[in-house]
C-alpha cells in the first residue's frame, strides 16, 4: 500500500547495492515511509517534497542501496544534493547507465537528483538509487534505517526506510568493478 508523507516530511529511499539493483521478488510498495525534518519548521522545499515507499536492501556487510519515489508537489524544481546514514561510511547518489557493450553500470550522479516541479523521480533497482558503501553493521530485514537527505539549498530531512530482503541483478560499477 502506498502512503504519502505529510507535506513537512522529506523522505527518500536507500538503494540496494547495484548487485541488488535488478528485479526481485519483494514488492517495495508494501512498506510506508515515515520521517520528519531535522529543523524546526519546514522550508518551502520540504513542504513540496514527499517520498513514497522508502526501503533499503538487507545486507550483512559491504554495500547496499535505497529506493523509493521522490514527489515534488511544488512549483519549482528541487534537488537532492546528498544523503547520509549512521549505518555506513559513505553514501552516494547513483545512476545506472548502459555501456557501449550493452552491460549496465552504475556511477555517481553529477549534480544530484533533480525532481521537476509537479513531477517525481523513482529510485529503483536498475536505475537511480542511493548507494550505501562501507556498512558498519549488518542490515537485517524488518529493521529501519534513518537516511538524512540534504537538498540543494542546504536544508536536511530525516527519512525512515524499511530494510527488506531482495535478490537483485549483477550490474557493475562504471569502472568495471562488481557491485
Amino acid at each position: 500500500m502506498k502512503k504519502h508523507l505529510c507535506a513537512a516530511v522529506l523522505t527518500a529511499a536507500l538503494v540496494p547495492a547495484l548487485a541488488a539493483c535488478g528485479s526481485g521478488t519483494e514488492d517495495a510498495r508494501d512498506q510506508a515511509p515515515s520521517g520528519s525534518p531535522t529543523s524546526g519548521s519546514p522550508t518551502t522545499a520540504e513542504a513540496a517534497l514527499t517520498v513514497t515507499d522508502p526501503w533499503v536492501k538487507a545486507a550483512p556487510s559491504g554495500m547496499t542501496a535505497a529506493f523509493g519515489t521522490l514527489v515534488n508537489e511544488g512549483t519549482s524544481d528541487l534537488t537532492v544534493a546528498s544523503a547520509s546514514t549512521d549505518v555506513n561510511e559513505m553514501t552516494e547518489l547513483h545512476e545506472t547507465v548502459e555501456n557501449e557493450d550493452g552491460s549496465m553500470a552504475m556511477r555517481p550522479k553529477e549534480g544530484g537528483f533533480v525532481i521537476p516541479a509537479g513531477g517525481s523521480l523513482t529510485l529503483q533497482p536498475g536505475g537511480d538509487h542511493l548507494m550505501l558503501m562501507g556498512l558498519t553493521k549488518p542490515l537485517e530485514a524488518g529493521t529501519t534505517v534513518t537516511i538524512t537527505l540534504t537538498l540543494g539549498d542546504g536544508t536536511t530531512t530525516e527519512v525512515e526506510a524499511t530494510v527488506k530482503a531482495f535478490d537483485g541483478a549483477d550490474e557493475k560499477y562504471q569502472s568495471g568493478g562488481e557491485s
